[in-house]
């Protein structure tokens, strides 16, 4: 038997090896269409006794070479004809096509090798023995279907191996498309026509046309049950079905026939069960023939696996159906819907020794699927003034402070905003808010999510019997979980006056209410250590009432992102025991969401039907200096202005700087050690300054519909233009054209903005025109940087004219000026128009997602239903090239800092980051391994990877352990077994211990394993789990409630919880397996923790996933080791230049440049009251990094108590815009210094703190 070498490895290496199980034959046909092996076991039945032995395989059931190895042996090395269909190209089953071109050479087999399509491929056909012109008319028997030229394939497959005298006739052709009704297929748009209109006279009133697209191969091989039964579904629902079958959605011919007939028969709602998608990623989206109409196009899925693998798989689909029903047909704006029917075995086929398959149609989810469906059509039926919304805002943390939570977005002032909008089209609504100030005093004086609440009377209540009426409506599953977690609907919190008093608020038509909690603290150690934690009563309580009691067409949920979407069950093709589908049933779904966020996105997408509404980024600014960093600055210039006339001057600013330095922090944010000279404490606190100054900071939050105006808009159009964004003249960097243009340089190189040393002294010309524009001292290169900014800044917004002779930077300006700033004034309407666009049951166009600010202006316009990357070509050569220099830097930095090599890490690992970069984090965790991928040419799918040689990777390997999100896992099932795969080649490899820690450890912990009893193989598979997360069905890391419930006395509670969350494998024949011990080991012997964030438009202050993976792994390692790991936080937001901080670092940077900046704090202040609840954010974010690592200083809270609370002016607004976010804030300053995270450089903040919060709890009383 075949082993493979260490140096290769595939995707599909963890695959099991299969055995078919097959005796010899005279003639093998292997295909991956199982509806085409059926129909050949069908033919098979009526073939003479005497005809030649014929076995039939799916070659996918072939894809570990072991499989492909063992059925050359047994079975194919015997046959006297190989007939192969191969979809996909030869990269796709190479190792199998060479085994088995091997076997003709040698054997002399008879070989054809032919496309699984119906497209040509001569390269495919290559591969074959016989003469092309006999393997493509076999190809066409195949490719025309039907009985009689599939009996004629296997005829003329006995005729090339001499068993007949004569060739059968030719393939005759079937009709390549038309209308399959009742078993009949009809062609020509005459025929067709004639039907439906004999439809639409039996129906009797206005038609809903609903066409089904279906591949001809189902119509060809008599598969079409499933296509069946949601006809007959959607046909006693009052919709007149179109069943529409087609060789490829892609052929002209069909496009052409497909156009014609929607002109006729306008569909209201097209339900598509093809795979794949028509259009193309990396291209711009040209409306397909589908979407033309206007009609929701929903992705209808018919599973390749069975019933009860699906019922018994958390993850729903399988790798293949997820890439080609899924992920591409996203690409398409294609609203995922269910899958309605599985493959099942109708019992083993002796004559072929096979197992034919038919696709077995569920009741259920076809149900599901035409409700919604129907639901989709109906809303474009209604009038405005008839539909009736649910709009949601999402409120985790559960706490008044934190209502309305979006990130990048002004959720309150949007849902206002799209309320007026509605109105002015038509819709009834009434008594609606004036603006977000009154909306959110409306929404505080009733009914929250904060424990207690529920005594205030809600407007809008739920009776328990109507709700235990509902209750016994969900499946049988589902009541007994919640029952057993939850016990009675009675003694729900939000329960009093015998109803559910319900956070939801009727303006007219619009009903606004904030989501309910995932969970309520009746025992906090069990609850918060429970990942699969089942949705309490109140939760269904606020659904029923939208969905039943009140009557909703369509539901809104406002902003990244609710909670719904993370709610246990399938990954995909849910169940209707699924909490999402459970919940929210069969309802149209808009989910207005931020744009560079494809990972979270998608799980909205795909878990509950959403039609994503993408958004723009807040617009992004130059940090500038501020507070101390520009007092500190203004002594650094005054005090090289004293250096050559009055040295005692300088002498005594030096022991000024130092000191203001030393006091407020600063030093120690820099990296200045108490023994640095002078000259280097310098150098290094001038590189700071200038670093905190140009740092990207976002300038307020974004409100739907509005576009960025003014300095705003100049911002962001600049902070898109900073960075390249390909390779064409106007794709260049802005602040690079205006340097070659200006002819600067530094140390006799052309000066690059991007990428320098900030502390270079400037030692080249300073042109008159960046002279003038500041009147400090120009000493550096950052001093070069800033008047580059400043320059940009007068240019963009036209304040100052451009020369002529700036070729280069006249043409970005005018790339700037005709195609981005239009694309971003058109942002803001375009997102109001797709939100009235859905709830009137009409396409919403897709669009790629990422970030804006990292060379993606492709993004641009918003308003559209986002997709993300095609995840097998993850990591893209793009991603391996950031990942692979950050690797080395990263390894480059370890050895500075600690004097020796990096031996192992744990890197986190999310679905989003990976889909926004193309895979920029496994890239680099694959480079640390001493690995690289491998690409198909053509496609550019990764298809393996290679072994790097030591002599070549000129350094030790690094041994990577990946703590991986709930969604990487759902979305990236190739990229772990990938990453799984080259874990255990590298184990397997006979190299030096010091140069491969990860073969030495996996060898020595097998041999302890072995010896404690564990058979071999185990022992040897469980020495080399590298990749872990959270248990299948569930997401997260498990800090947040610790943190927000005060649930925790010590570090190492995290350490229980995030190992206890995240203490399961995965990778081949690893699916969730409890690893809770194995996961300790791995962290017991990391060296270093490594976060990567790839863009400035977020930071590690803005969400809790930074300190829960980050801070959770810190904090178990710690408690595993008993020391501290190095934390890296690295800065991947320029492509070509990744930058490696140490968490220390990347926390002083955001704290002083961003959080206690008073540009981001005006900005901010805005917003009112999601402005207060910003600033509560940051300072939780910041407690909860104090709680689980080192890397927060005293001197960090100093900042943002000076900023928040003892300026008079902030402390005044957050009293009067948002006084939860207040008290909430001194509750958490006063915890910090009971827990001993912070010593008050102040005497007084302390006194200050405590004073205000006696005060809150008087208040309290009194109220």
């Amino acid at each position: 038997m075949h082993i493979l070498a260490p140096q290769a490895g595939r995707i599909d290496d963890g695959d099991e090896a299969i055995d078919l199980g097959q005796s010899p034959g005279d003639i093998l046909f292997l295909s991956a269409a199982d509806s085409e092996l059926s129909a050949l076991a069908d033919c098979a039945q009526l073939r003479n006794e005497n005809a030649p032995s014929l076995r039939l395989g799916n070659v996918l059931s072939l894809n570990h070479p072991y499989s492909v190895d063992l059925y050359v042996e047994q079975t194919a090395k015997h046959a006297k004809l190989i007939a192969l269909r191969i979809l996909g190209g030869e990269e796709y089953w190479r190792y199998g096509l060479e085994q088995m071109q091997k076997l003709s050479r040698g054997h002399e087999i008879a070989l054809a090798v032919m496309p699984g399509d119906d497209k040509w491929d001569s390269d495919l056909a290559g591969w074959s023995s016989l003469p092309q012109d006999q393997v493509r008319q076999l190809w066409r028997y195949c490719v025309e279907g039907g009985q009689e030229n599939l009996s004629n394939a296997l005829s003329f497959a006995d005729y090339l191996i001499g068993a007949n005298e004569s060739s059968p006739g030719q393939p005759k052709a079937l009709p390549r498309m038309g209308l399959w009704w009742q078993g009949q297929s009809l062609e020509g748009m005459d025929a067709i026509s004639t039907h439906i209109n004999k439809q639409v006279v039996a129906i009797g009133e206005a038609p809903v046309f609903a066409p089904v697209m279906l591949y001809r191969s189902l119509v060809q091989s008599a598969m079409m049950a499933p296509v069946q039964a949601l006809c007959d579904a959607l046909f006693a629902k009052g919709a007149i079905p179109l069943p529409i079958f087609v060789p490829s959605l892609k052929n002209a011919e069909a496009q052409e026939f497909l156009s014609e007939l929607f002109a006729r028969f306008r569909p209201s709602v097209i339900l598509n069960t093809t795979a794949f998608a028509i259009s193309k990623a990396g291209q711009a989206y040209e409306p397909t023939v589908l979407d033309k109409p206007g009609a929701p196009i929903l992705q209808v899925i018919l599973s390749s696996s069975s019933e009860e693998a699906w019922q018994e798989s958390p993850r729903g689909l399988s790798a293949r159906d997820l890439a080609m029903h899924v992920v591409l047909p996203e690409l398409d704006g294609r609203i995922l819907s269910r899958a309605i029917s599985f493959k099942e075995e109708s019992g083993f086929d002796e004559r072929t020794q096979s197992n034919p398959v038919r696709y077995v149609p569920k009741v259920d989810r076809v149900a599901f699927v035409c409700e919604l469906a129907m639901r989709w059509a109906r809303l474009e039926q209604k009038s405005q003034a008839e539909r009736k919304v649910g709009l949601v805002l999402a409120n985790y943390p559960n706490k008044d402070s934190r209502i309305a939570n979006g990130v990048g977005l002004d959720a309150p002032a949007s849902a206002v905003i799209i309320m007026k909008q509605l109105k002015e089209l038509g819709y009834f609504i009434q008594d609606e808010p004036s603006d977000s100030d009154a909306l959110m005093a409306q929404i505080l004086a009733g009914p929250t999510n904060a424990y207690g609440t529920s005594i205030r009377v809600s407007d809008n209540a739920l009776a328990l019997d109507q709700y235990e009426a509902f209750f016994a409506s969900l499946p049988k599953a589902v009541q007994t979980q919640i029952s057993e977690r939850w016990g009675v609907p009675a003694n729900d919190p939000m329960v009093a006056n015998g109803a559910f008093q319900l956070p939801i608020h009727c303006f007219g038509n619009v009903a606004l209410g904030i989501q309910p909690a995932r969970g309520y603290n009746i025992d906090p150690k069990e609850t918060y250590h429970d990942p699969d934690l089942v949705p309490p009563h109140n939760y269904f309580a606020f659904y029923f009432w939208m969905r039943e009691s009140f009557g909703i067409d369509a539901v809104i949920h406002a902003g990244k992102h609710g909670n719904l979407e993370w709610l246990p069950g399938k990954a995909l093709a849910l169940s209707e025991a699924c909490y999402p589908e459970s919940v929210l049933g069969p309802l149209p779904h808009l989910y207005p969401f931020i744009v560079n966020d494809p990972g979270e996105g998608c799980q909205a997408k795909r878990r509950t039907s959403a039609v994503i509404i993408d958004h723009l980024t807040p617009p992004l600014t130059r940090a500038e200096s501020h507070g101390v960093g520009e007092e500190l600055e203004a002594l650094v210039d005054e005090f090289y202005t004293a250096q050559g006339v009055d040295p005692r001057r300088a002498e005594k600013l030096m022991e000024e700087i130092r000191f203001l330095a030393t006091r407020t922090g600063l030093d120690k944010d820099a990296g200045i050690a108490e023994e640095f000279s002078n000259t280097e404490a310098l150098q290094q606190l001038d590189a700071h300054l200038c670093d905190l100054k140009e740092l990207q900071i976002r300038d307020g939050l974004h409100i739907l519909g509005q576009s960025p105006t003014s300095d705003q808009l100049t911002d962001l159009l600049i902070a898109i233009a900073r960075v390249p964004r390909g390779s064409e003249s106007f794709q260049q960097s802005l602040h690079r054209a205006l340097s070659i243009d200006l002819s600067l340089s530094l140390n006799g190189s052309n000066f690059d903005p991007l990428d320098c040393d900030f502390a270079a002294p400037w030692d080249s010309e300073k042109p008159d025109i960046l002279s003038q524009l500041s009147s400090d001292l120009w000493r550096n290169a950052g001093d070069s940087v800033e008047r580059l900014e400043l320059l940009a800044q007068k240019i963009v917004s036209n304040e100052m004219e451009a020369s002529s002779h700036w070729q280069q930077t006249l043409t970005v300006l005018g790339w700037i000026n005709d195609e981005l700033r239009p694309l971003i004034a058109s942002c803001g309407p375009s997102e109001l128009d797709a939100i009235t666009k859905g709830l009137g049951g009409k396409f919403i166009a897709p669009g790629p997602s990422g970030a804006p600010t990292r060379g993606r202006p492709d993004v641009l316009p918003t308003g559209r239903n986002f997709f993300a990357v095609d995840v097998r070509s993850v990591p893209s050569k793009t991603a391996w090239a950031i990942g692979e220099l950050s690797a080395q830097r990263l390894i480059e930095r370890h050895f500075q800092d600690e004097g020796e090599w990096l031996q192992a890490i744990a890197l986190t690992c999310w679905g989003t980051a990976n889909m926004r970069t193309g895979g920029d984090d496994i890239a680099q965790a694959l480079a640390l391994l001493g690995v690289r991928p491998v690409w198909e040419a053509a496609s550019g799918r990764v298809t393996g990877i290679d072994v790097i040689k030591l002599s070549e990777l000129g350094r030790p390997r690094v041994d990577v352990t990946l703590r991986i999100s709930g969604f990487f896992r759902d979305a990236f099932p190739h990229q772990i077994d990938l990453f799984d795969s080259a874990v255990r080649a590298v184990a397997e490899l006979d190299e030096p211990a010091d140069a491969n820690p990860i073969a030495a450890r996996a060898k020595e912990e097998m041999a302890k394993a072995i010896e404690n009893g564990l058979d071999c193989a185990h022992a040897k598979r469980q020495a080399t789990f590298r990749v872990f997360g959270s248990m299948p069905g569930a997401y997260g890391a498990g800090l947040q409630a610790l943190i927000d419930e005060k649930l925790w006395d010590k570090r190492s509670d995290f350490a229980d919880a995030f190992i206890a969350w995240g203490g399961f494998a995965y990778g081949a024949g690893e699916y969730g397996n409890k690893a809770a011990e194995q996961l300790k080991a791995r962290l017991g012997q990391v060296d270093a923790v490594v976060q990567n964030q790839d863009n400035r438009e977020h930071d590690l202050l803005d969400s809790d996933d930074y300190y829960q993976f980050e801070g959770g792994l810190s904090a178990s390692v710690e408690a595993l080791k008993g020391s501290a790991p190095k934390i890296y936080h690295n800065d991947h937001s320029r492509v070509e230049r990744p930058v490696i901080r140490t968490l220390d670092e990347e926390i002083a940077r955001v704290v002083r440049g961003r959080a206690a900046n008073p540009k981001w704090i005006n900005g901010v202040m805005r917003h009112g009251y999601k402005g207060a609840f910003e600033m509560a954010a940051t300072l939780d974010y910041l407690f909860a990094f104090a709680a689980t690592t080192n890397a927060v200083g005293d001197h960090h809270f100093d900042q943002l108590y000076s900023a928040y609370i003892d300026d008079e002016t902030v402390r005044d607004f957050l009293m009067e815009k948002n006084r939860p976010a207040y008290d909430d804030m001194i509750d958490r300053f006063l915890e910090a210094i009971d827990r001993g995270l912070w010593t008050p450089r102040s005497n007084s903040a302390a006194f200050m703190l405590q004073t205000a919060s006696n005060q809150n709890k008087q208040e309290d009383v009194a109220s």
